[in-house]
């Protein structure tokens, strides 16, 4: 099992919270992942890597 570990320190939201709700809602932007977990919504920091998390699962998911 993959590890998981905060992504949002601001708001204490982990990987495994993002990629669910990436997988079950179909989400396609940061902004989208920040109104259904509240990840990035505060300083913006971790944005970056909600959008690696969105590209590797959304990629994954074309091919």
């Amino acid at each position: 099992m993959e590890e998981d570990y905060l992504i949002c320190y601001c708001n204490e939201v982990s990987k495994s919270t993002i990629v669910n709700a990436i997988k079950k809602k179909g989400l396609k932007t940061v902004e989208e992942v920040g109104h259904e977990t509240g990840a990035g919504q505060v300083c913006g920091q971790c944005q970056p890597d909600i959008q690696k998390l969105l590209d590797e699962i959304n990629l994954a998911g074309t091919s």
